[in-house]
This record gives structure tokens, C-alpha cells and sequence, in this order.
């Protein structure tokens, strides 16, 4: 079975705000190639640009049946899938528990139609890393990453956060791109 590593970002200036914008930046990687993806709205969240990026993402895959390694640093989105809250939001017609209405229902529903058929694996990497992959904040969340994601190297964890803070990176550069209105 192919295994793809997916990394997603979202970023949102002034969120929550009337007049804000968004961004998201994905980044594919498939045996040593790599496919950088991203985009920016305006009046959005940061939450929304977060599940917007492992949407786009997975739309650029154009096969099924494929392992994927997603690495996130929204732990709205990779809480989700890890805990299954959206198999209760789905049994309870996108209520949460407490009745609400599910934020974000659209993109939650369109994120579970993309991973059928699919075998995705969802990680929590501690976004903003330091660039220095000898900082002591570098050891001390990859002891966390792997308490929390299994058994990785160092050297993996620091390609993961490299990959995290590029995505950060395609998601700050679209968000600014929105023209102020």
C-alpha cells in the first residue's frame, strides 16, 4: 500500500473578526516528491482554514486505498478523527452534546467523504517549533510527539516540524495575499 504524508496548516489574521483573512497551506509528500498546495478567504476562521487545508489536500490525491500520515497542529482537526467525535455529531443529525449545532458541519462532512476509502492516520505535531533542530523545546515535544503518536526518530520529528512550519508559512503568505476590502 502507497503511504502519503499530508502536513496542513491554517491561519486566520483577526479571527473571529468582521473583516479577516485566512489562509491554508498543505503539503504533500509521496516517495522523496513533494506537491505544495494553498489558498486564503476572507470572513473566515482559523479552524476553517485548518480543516480547508487537509480538504485540499486530499482532493489533490487521485487514487484511493492509499495509507496517509497526517500531520496537524489543530488539535480540533486531529481530535476529531483520533476520538471519532463526528461518528456521535453524525448519529446525533451534526448536534453536539450539549445540542448545538456542529461549527463547521460543511467541511467536516466533505473531509469524511474524502477519507473514505482511504487509511488515514492523524498526528499532533506542537506547531512554531524552533528552526534549530538542537533547541532544548525541539527535544522536549518530540518526547511528547511520541508519548502521545507512537514511536518516531528524532530525525523524523524534526522533518515533520519543518514541514509544520512550512505549511505556516503557505498559509501566512495566502492569508495576506486577501485584499483588504
Amino acid at each position: 500500500m502507497k503511504t502519503v504524508n499530508i502536513y496542513t496548516d491554517g491561519a486566520c489574521s483577526g479571527n473571529q473578526n468582521e473583516k479577516n483573512k485566512g489562509g491554508w497551506g498543505c503539503v504533500l509528500e509521496y516517495n522523496g516528491r513533494e506537491k505544495e498546495l494553498s489558498g486564503g478567504e476572507a470572513d473566515t476562521t482559523n479552524n476553517r482554514m485548518e480543516l480547508t487545508a487537509l480538504i485540499e489536500g486530499l482532493s489533490a490525491l487521485k487514487e484511493k486505498g492509499l495509507a496517509l500520515r497526517i500531520f496537524s497542529d489543530s488539535s480540533y482537526l486531529v481530535n476529531c478523527f483520533k476520538n471519532r467525535w463526528y461518528v456521535n455529531w453524525q448519529r446525533n443529525g451534526w448536534k453536539t452534546a450539549s445540542k448545538a449545532p456542529v461549527e463547521n458541519q460543511d467541511l467536516w462532512m466533505k473531509l469524511i467523504d474524502l477519507l473514505d476509502g482511504q487509511h488515514p492516520s492523524f498526528f499532533l505535531v506542537k506547531g512554531h517549533l524552533p528552526k534549530d533542530p538542537d533547541d532544548a523545546r525541539v527535544e522536549k515535544e518530540f518526547r511528547r510527539f511520541t508519548d502521545h503518536n507512537g514511536p518516531f526518530d528524532l530525525d523524523e520529528f524534526r522533518t515533520v516540524c519543518a514541514y509544520n512550519r512550512r505549511c505556516d508559512e503557505l498559509a501566512t503568505e495566502a492569508a495576506a495575499k486577501i485584499e483588504d476590502r
